[in-house]
């Protein structure tokens, strides 16, 4: 084992010294590799920025981590909310705060009505919330006017900013809501904004409106939640949360709801651009393959008879053919090496100025991008500098080990 190991190791340093004597092929090629690999870094690193952004955005301002509901309530139960109410100062909630990774817990009563202001009259969408316990649940929704819900003023909402325009109002002034109670009864209470808000979602602002969850208690008639909204010190504590919840909670009472169930819209534009990062990956693979292919093939070409002497002299076709794979696989790493270096340098220096960007599709504002190079995007990156580079060589490889020893001899003579 030992002398195959010295015999890989003293190829290698063959392969190396070959690479370094021929400068400016060399120079080219690793132009063309560490290009490839900062375009890759780049852009899969901003993609990935924006995802993770949009991904907390959605979890701080909406959903949190995990919603449990009753049986069903996301099936058939948003048509009939009232009768898949959760229980107040239960057991259940006990469990679900004591439990690992758990930061807090929210109680939400959804209701829909009519909001009216003068002559205005619109629908919204309503959430009855804890006041408290959502300063820290949804951390990520900009009060861009006014003052977040607080306890000590029992009827002060809080608006959406496109839901406000709709209506004409501003904070301080005195407003209707109207709704139906649990019975089919009318119910309507004055009330006084407190503030506006803006979210990630351009439609959600639009239409939806918080109120005090007691509240909204006192508007439909009933005792309760719709929803208790968890929330995790981390993203990825999700999964063992929800398994470690569904051995404390009965399944037939509460069901657990992941954060990526709710959010639809992240999960489809997360794929959408996690395509668009594979067809970047595999653009930059086949420039590299290429480029490199062609400056290996001229290497054969030019070393033909430094190939046949080698041959004359003893050297098996498998180490000729192992040299040339060596040598692709130097230039990738040399290349991947140099590329992610300087890719990570360059996103650290991108973020640190920022990426203004405008408004995307269903936001209403704009944001100061940054480049993400996660550890394993790095490592990605690495990988498609080494197995190009070295898909590369293949063919040339295999036609330097096929060469005839008297033609190659005679070459250029």
């Amino acid at each position: 084992m030992a002398p195959q190991i010295l015999n890989i190791l003293r190829d290698l340093g063959m392969a190396f010294r070959n690479i370094v004597r021929q400068r400016r092929r060399v120079t080219f090629s690793l132009l063309i590799i560490v290009g490839g690999v900062v375009a890759f870094l780049l852009a899969g690193g901003f993609i990935h920025w924006l995802l993770d952004n949009m991904r907390e955005g959605v979890i701080h301002s909406q959903i949190g981590h995990i919603q449990v509901v009753r049986p069903h309530y996301f099936e058939v139960g948003v048509a009939e909310p009232y009768r898949y109410l959760l229980p107040e100062n239960s057991d259940a909630e006990k469990q679900i705060r004591a439990t690992d990774h758990v930061v807090t817990m929210s109680s939400r009563l959804s209701f829909t009505g009519l909001a009216s202001f003068n002559d205005s009259t619109v629908t919204f969408i309503g959430e009855g919330v804890d006041s408290e316990a959502e300063k820290q649940v949804s951390r990520d929704i900009s009060i861009v006017a006014g003052e977040a819900l607080s306890s000590s003023e029992p009827n002060g909402i809080l608006l959406g900013r496109g839901l406000a325009a709709n209506l004409g109002v501003k904070v301080g002034d005195t407003m209707v809501l109207m709704t139906t109670t649990a019975k089919g009864a009318l119910s309507a209470s004055d009330v006084r904004v407190r503030g506006l808000f803006s979210t990630f979602s351009k439609e959600y602002d639009d239409g939806a409106l918080r109120v005090p969850i007691e509240l909204s208690r006192q508007l439909v008639g009933v005792k309760g939640a719709t929803a208790w909204v968890v929330l995790l010190d981390d993203t990825a504590s999700t999964a063992g949360a929800i398994n470690v919840l569904r051995e404390r909670l009965d399944p037939k009472q509460f069901q657990l709801v992941s954060w990526e169930y709710l959010a639809d819209m992240y999960v489809k534009t997360r794929d959408l651009f996690l395509k668009q990062v594979l067809v970047v990956e595999i653009l930059i693979a086949l420039i590299i393959v290429l480029s490199i292919g062609n400056t290996l093939r001229m290497a054969v070409i030019e070393r033909t008879g430094e190939i046949g002497t080698s041959m004359a002299l003893g050297v098996r076709r498998i180490r000729i053919l192992r040299l040339f794979i060596f040598e692709g696989l130097v230039l990738g790493l040399l290349g991947g090496v140099i590329g992610v270096s300087l890719g990570w340098s360059l996103s650290v220096l991108i973020s640190w100025i920022g990426l203004p960007m405008p408004p995307p599709p269903g936001m209403s504002e704009g944001f100061d991008a940054e480049i993400l190079v996660s550890a394993g995007l790095a490592f990605n990156a690495l990988m498609l500098a080494l197995l190009t580079t070295v898909a590369a060589s293949v063919i040339p490889a295999v036609s330097a080990s096929k060469m005839n020893i008297v033609d190659a001899l005679r070459h250029q003579r």
